[in-house]
């Protein structure tokens, strides 16, 4: 009788611990704002490195009405999701059943442990110029470069996960009929799929980021490209704003997955 009344306790406690989580960081956002936009109308800066907010709410106007370089907004932002999900498609195809298998597999691992160390801690863009040479300024050499970042920390996750998966867990399946493929598909694959989604967080943030500086090296079209192109021209008014929505994307994406983690494993519901 006293579990319902414990239960709803820490419910509310949640909730409230939330509330404040959430209130302090809209009040460290507002001082953010204040103190730009002290910054910019007092003259403590030169507009040209930091323009007001209203320079940047006016220039995001803009580029939403008219869009930038004869390329709608949305044609912009399309451009980097279709990059970015693309890549990550292929590195969840590739990387979880083969990190699965790797880490049952003592000797296939050792196949592929040599290449995936000797390129993970690699810069991508220092291995970007080969994939320009090789597959041109396409989307494709893109698409390569943005799944290379995203299959390591993808694979890495997976294969630590399938290692530490109870052996009792196997043998209760064993004992129950199941065996070969099946194993794999109801046992290790629903274990291994928390730390799955947590690594394929990381590997967002990595392949995020490796887009943007993607874009800004062989690209026509993209967000990317956006701050390169407006700053040939000085335009820190539309980097800024091209910028913010980098970043409001990507605290968008990663609310998703933190979501997705939250279904997949409801016991991180506090984290």
């Amino acid at each position: 009788m006293t579990e319902v009344p414990v239960r709803n306790l820490k419910k509310r406690r949640s909730k409230a611990s939330s509330t404040i989580y959430y209130g302090i960081s809209a009040l460290s956002v507002l001082i953010a704002l204040i103190l730009w936009l002290l910054a910019s109308t007092k003259g403590w800066v030169n507009p040209l490195f930091v323009p007001s907010p209203a320079a940047v709410w006016t220039a995001f106007l803009d580029i939403a009405r008219e869009g930038y370089k004869g390329v709608s907004l949305a044609g912009h932002i399309g451009a980097s999701m279709k990059r970015l999900f693309l890549a990550l498609a292929a590195a969840c195809i590739t990387a979880v059943p083969l990190g699965i298998l790797c880490g049952r597999l003592r000797w296939l691992r050792a196949i592929f442990d040599p290449f995936i160390e000797f390129y993970r801690p690699l810069p991508p863009l220092a291995y970007y110029s080969l994939l320009v040479l090789w597959f041109g300024i396409t989307d494709t050499s893109k698409i390569i470069l943005l799944f290379l970042g995203a299959f390591a920390p993808l694979f890495i996750t997976t294969v630590y996960s399938s290692q530490r998966i109870p052996m009792d867990r196997i043998h209760g399946a064993k004992s129950l009929g199941a065996s070969g493929w099946n194993i794999y598909l109801y046992v290790i694959f629903p274990s291994c799929l928390p730390d799955i989604l947590t690594g394929l967080r990381t590997a967002v943030g990595i392949t995020y980021a490796t887009l943007v500086a993607a874009e800004m090296i062989a690209a026509v079209s993209g967000i990317g490209w956006m701050v390169l192109d407006a700053s040939k021209f000085l335009r820190s008014d539309i980097i800024y704003a091209a910028i913010m929505m980098m970043g409001i994307i990507a605290v968008l994406i990663d609310a998703l997955l933190r979501r997705l983690i939250r279904w997949a494993s409801p016991w991180t519901e506090g984290q």
